[in-house]
């Protein structure tokens, strides 16, 4: 019975060892973190890491945190971010995002994130190349606001980004009730009968990656697409009906080739809301909808679109037809 008790005594010591070796790890890697973005020209600065979670959790309260990509445009400050992971395994971090509004600032401009609930979840694969085994972002109730107003809010957000083999990974994207805010309703000239709320806004793909996601895309570069398997953009608002897929390959000058098929109900209106929104110039109004009007009378209805375009040789086409360069896809 003594030789059991000593067992576990010393079960107990070199578990309570581990937990604050692993504990001091995590809190000494994150000021790390910070410390190697502000080398690299960034702001990159937190008040304090508190620590905490024993005996089988790793915790990490940043408090006062402030961090601004030059290179980017893009800032973030907030007043606490909490990382927490299970003690056995560092790899699978969970981070709470502080309920309070969440300062963002990019070259469009600052404004605010709130946001119930906000959980960021990362789990990586055991190795010293900390490659990416899934990443998922969820919420309820969200907004984003500036000095206007509430620009967009949603009663709930999913980002799912699992890793499926090798370099491969599938994404899916969604927030059910999405609602665009007065200030750009008033841009977009909308009616008050107008619904106020998207009925459907989701996305599927699956892309593989020249490289796995995994530490290599802070400390060198990001991993590029090289084959883009996209099976639905489906946005629904009103009478306004939007569905695109895609199968495409990216060569190495991130020039796609491939087909895309494009279904819209009420394109017009679609028009209607660009031009008023500012996304298309006045001048180009005539011009896009005699493209789009041929493209409707192709495809058998004068308001409903249901094409394929195909990319090749930078260009998007329309059978031999081009209609635009292809947009360079790459990831800085």
């Amino acid at each position: 019975m003594r030789k059991v008790m000593w067992i576990i005594a010393l079960a107990v010591l070199a578990w309570c060892g581990w937990w604050w070796a692993a504990s001091t790890g995590l809190r000494g890697g994150v000021q790390g973190w910070f410390d190697a973005r502000a080398a690299e020209g960034w702001q990159a600065e937190l008040r304090e890491v508190q620590g905490g979670g024993f005996p089988v959790t790793l915790q990490a309260g940043l408090r006062d945190v402030a961090l601004a990509d030059p290179q980017a445009g893009l800032a973030i400050q907030t007043d606490a971010l909490d990382i927490s992971a299970p003690a056995w395994w560092p790899g699978d971090v969970t981070v709470a995002l502080d309920d309070e509004p969440i300062l963002i600032a990019s070259p469009l401009g600052r404004s605010t994130l709130t946001m119930a609930d906000g959980v960021m979840a990362l789990n990586l694969h055991p190795g010293t190349a900390l490659e990416l085994e899934a990443l998922g972002w969820t919420a309820g109730p969200w907004q984003v606001s500036d000095a206007i107003g509430v620009q967009a809010q949603a009663d709930d957000l999913t980002l799912t980004m699992v890793q499926t083999e090798g370099a491969q990974y599938a994404l899916t994207a969604s927030a059910s009730t999405f609602t665009p805010g007065d200030a750009a309703r008033r841009g977009l000239r909308l009616p008050e009968t107008f619904p106020r709320s998207f009925d459907s806004l989701q996305l599927s793909a699956d892309i593989t990656f020249d490289q796995p996601w995994d530490r290599r895309a802070l400390d060198d570069r990001r991993p590029q697409p090289r084959v883009i398997d996209l099976h639905l953009v489906e946005a629904i608002w009103g009478d306004l009906q939007f569905n695109l897929s895609a199968d495409l390959t990216v060569d190495t000058s991130g020039v796609p080739a491939g087909t895309v098929a494009i279904q819209a109900e009420n394109w017009r209106t679609m028009l209607d809301l660009a031009e008023n929104a500012g996304m298309l110039p006045a001048q180009l109004r005539g011009q896009a909808e005699g493209i789009l009007q041929a493209l409707a009378n192709a495809s058998g209805g004068a308001d409903t679109l249901d094409v394929e375009l195909a990319l090749r040789d930078g260009a998007i086409r329309l059978g031999f037809i081009p209609l635009a360069p292809t947009p360079r896809l790459i990831l800085r």
